[in-house]
């Protein structure tokens, strides 16, 4: 590092004055003292100074300097950096600097009285100012700097600007100064001194190198060869301008297609290549320049991979051409030509598309068929013909049938030859369009697999068959005091053929015995007027006029129409007071009432029906519970039994006769369900105790039972009983065929017991 020494020469000019102010008067107040002055040059000192602390600065000194006064330096650096000697006034630097962080400090000198501090001269302000040496490197703002610059670009065309900073002092030897340098790899490019790099050639071709990269040096202190340094990478980037021409990858493309392939549809892709940048040749175009095909085949260019679409224009016929052969060219009409690099403008590749055979549907000899056929002819009627023929080279025979019909109508086609009948009656006032889709397809075909379809539109023309009617239902109503001549309504008719312009329709009465007339106005209408008058409510109150409308269509047809007028009382004013009018007819047929009559008939049986089985399965639940469940039912009366004398009385051995001796077979009738579970005697008579558990182990068993707690009675007479148990819980079920009948017959003690357990007759015809 050179040093660069500064010569600090402090010369102080001290002008005294002869004495100092005295007091000139005390009435004055007022204390004068001679002018002195500070005086130094500017101080300065080296920045980064090795040499040991503290450095010595400079001088300051005062002509009014003695040996009471002291040297003071403040300010903000004072006594911490920069000290004074405060007997010599030598100003020392007690660190190093460095003028980057500070080039200049500023303090204020002061002249003080040693032993009371009062100042002997007024304070002085100075600048010490620290001198610059080189010891800082420029500096790049970016460690990569990055630029583009299109290919072919002229010498001198800006790619971009760098820029190197030293904080270095530029005006003390050129130690801030940069200067710019590119050092390998950069032949292509040059720099100025202010760092902006430019083009040196002009021949940059992105699609030999697209990017260069090397390094630039930026250098202080240019007058000096020991300045310092530093370096940063440069990355420039090409880019493409369209200056090459597309072409085929391959010179010949052939393709297969189908003959019933869909017109649109993509056939092939002819691949093409461009080395320049795809958003630079997306223009490209292909035209055909051999073969007169255009009007079959068209080429449209891909937008993502800049392929040429072959697309069909035209449906395709095997029979016709199996094979197209054209040239395409591509190019490129954006190209500028000044930059065209090629030898050869021109880049073209045959192509040929095979048509391949398929199994074609028929076709039909026209888009569409139609035919007329007037109505009613008879069955069987040719209306008109479809044809189809076979277009493969097979030529096999076509057959015909009627695809989506709504309903079958009366128009049938004849399978082998397209002939179209009609099989039902034709009628133009039901329909007067038929509209057929007719399918033909090869006969060979069962069931066929391919097929074509023409619409067949057949009008029905119209004849004179339908004779005309009232256009609608007329009431008209007459005052009995109608005057002669009066016009009470006027009429119309409708015809349901076709009406023209030239349909007539001529009205008159089917008889002359009425007191009404006709006035025939000649546009399809007429009037009816009053021919006496005199009407009587009394008399009748409604007239029926008979009115014969005709037509004159070919032959004529009329019909004749019933006219009802109504008679009604009127004020003076001819305002209706009074109508009684007849009930009109309903207009219902015979059938449908007859319909609507079975209708009801059959919803009264049904309902009959439904209450006779809801009665009979009421009654059915009556006689079961009468049958097997009555008996386990508390049964009160007021007769109090006898007890022993019962016993005494009667023998009771008798009532066990009814198990032994009086059964009578049922074979009609099977088993009653048991209700209750049967009661097994224990095997000790007598013991009740045992029955009890016995009973009550078969309820803990039984899985049929009721999952809670419930209530089992029991009715056991014990063994010493001869009757032995006269429970009803074994009579449902092991006793079902015993005839209790028999207990009629024992008089009135048991006539209870007859009714509990005897058969009722009328029960059994209702079981049976």
């Amino acid at each position: 590092m050179q040093k660069w020494p500064v010569v600090l020469v402090f010369i102080v000019a001290y002008q005294s004055l002869a004495e100092e102010l005295k007091t000139i008067s005390e009435s004055d107040n007022i204390h004068k003292r001679a002018k002195r002055d500070w005086i130094w040059n500017q101080m300065h000192i080296t920045e980064e100074q090795t040499a040991s602390l503290p450095h010595y600065v400079g001088k300051i000194t005062s002509n009014s300097i003695n040996s009471n006064a002291k040297y003071v330096l403040q300010g903000e650096y004072a006594n911490t950096i920069f000290r004074v000697d405060e007997h010599s006034g030598d100003v020392y630097a007690f660190e190093r600097l460095d003028r980057e962080k500070k080039a200049d400090y500023e303090l204020t000198a002061l002249l003080l009285d040693r032993n009371t501090s009062r100042t002997l001269e007024p304070p002085s302000k100075f600048v010490i100012k620290v001198y610059d040496i080189n010891d800082n490197s420029p500096v790049f703002e970016q460690k990569v700097f990055e630029g583009s610059v299109q290919e072919m670009s002229p010498v001198g065309t800006l790619a971009l600007k760098v820029l190197a900073t030293d904080a270095d002092d530029p005006t003390v030897a050129g130690f801030g100064l940069v200067t710019y340098q590119i050092l390998g790899g950069g032949s292509h490019f040059k720099i100025s001194d202010d760092g902006t790099i430019s083009t040196a050639v002009n021949n940059l071709d992105r699609e030999k190198q697209s990017k260069y990269k090397f390094i630039v040096m930026a250098k202080d202190s240019p007058k000096h060869e020991e300045g310092l340094t530093s370096t940063t990478t440069v990355i420039i980037t090409v880019t493409d301008i369209n200056d090459n021409l597309p072409t085929f990858t391959q010179n010949q493309f052939t393709f297969d297609v189908p003959e019933n392939a869909r017109v649109d549809s993509e056939v092939g892709r002819l691949k093409v290549q461009d080395i320049d940048e795809p958003e630079q040749n997306n223009k490209t175009k292909y035209s055909f320049i051999k073969g007169e095909f255009r009007d079959t085949f068209s080429v449209v260019t891909s937008a993502a991979t800049n392929e040429g679409i072959l697309i069909l224009r035209k449906s395709l016929d095997f029979e016709s051409n199996t094979k197209y052969r054209f040239d395409i060219e591509v190019t490129d009409p954006t190209i500028d030509l000044q930059f065209l690099k090629q030898g050869g403008p021109r880049s073209i590749a045959s192509v040929i598309v095979n048509v391949l055979d398929v199994d074609e549907p028929p076709i039909f000899s026209k888009p569409s068929y139609y035919f007329e056929v007037k109505e009613n002819v008879p069955l069987g009627t040719f209306i008109g013909p479809v044809s189809a023929r076979d277009p493969d080279a097979a030529k096999r025979n076509v057959g015909y049938l009627i695809r989506r019909p709504i309903e079958k109508g009366p128009i049938e086609v004849t399978k082998t030859n397209g002939n179209i009948v009609n099989t039902g009656t034709l009628d133009r006032e039901t329909s007067a369009w038929h509209n057929l889709t007719i399918a033909a397809y090869e006969i060979y075909q069962n069931p066929p697999m391919t097929e074509s379809h023409v619409q067949v539109s057949i009008k029905v023309l119209d004849v004179n068959d339908n004779a005309p009617e009232f256009a609608e239902l007329y009431e008209p109503k007459v005052c009995e005091n109608a005057p002669e001549g009066m016009v009470i309504s006027q009429i119309s008719a409708v015809d349901k053929d076709e009406m023209t312009p030239e349909t007539r329709f001529t009205y008159y009465l089917d008889t002359e015995r009425s007191n009404f007339t006709l006035q025939d106005n000649h546009d399809n209408t007429a009037k009816v007027i009053v021919k006496y008058g005199g009407f009587k409510q009394e008399v009748s109150k409604v007239h029926y006029l008979p009115i014969v409308i005709s037509d004159n269509g070919s032959p004529p047809l009329s019909s004749t129409n019933t006219l009802t007028i109504g008679i009604c009382t009127c004020n003076e004013e001819g305002e209706h007071t009074f109508c009684e009018v007849a009930f009109k007819q309903t207009g219902i047929s015979i059938h449908a009432l007859v319909a609507i009559l079975v209708c009801i008939l059959t919803i009264l049986i049904i309902t009959l029906l439904i209450v006779l089985r809801r009665r009979y399965k009421k009654d059915v639940n009556i006689l079961g519970k009468n049958v097997a469940e009555i008996h386990e039912q508390l049964v009160a009366y007021d007769e109090e039994g006898g007890g022993e004398m019962d016993t005494n009385s009667y023998d009771v051995s008798v009532l066990n006769s009814v198990q032994r001796n009086i059964t009578k077979s049922r074979p009609d009738m099977g088993p009653e369900p048991c209700l209750y579970a049967q009661v097994q005697k224990p095997s000790r008579n007598g013991e009740m105790a045992i029955m009890i558990e016995v009973k009550k182990d078969e309820a803990d068993n039984d899985r049929d039972g009721l999952p809670y707690d419930t209530l089992h009675i029991y009715g056991y007479e014990g063994s010493e009983s001869i009757v032995e148990s006269l429970s009803s819980l074994e009579s449902g079920s092991s006793d079902s065929e015993i005839d209790y009948d028999v207990l009629n017959e024992w008089g009135p003690r048991f006539k209870m017991l007859a009714d509990l357990y005897g058969l009722d007759q009328n029960a059994e015809d209702l079981l049976f």
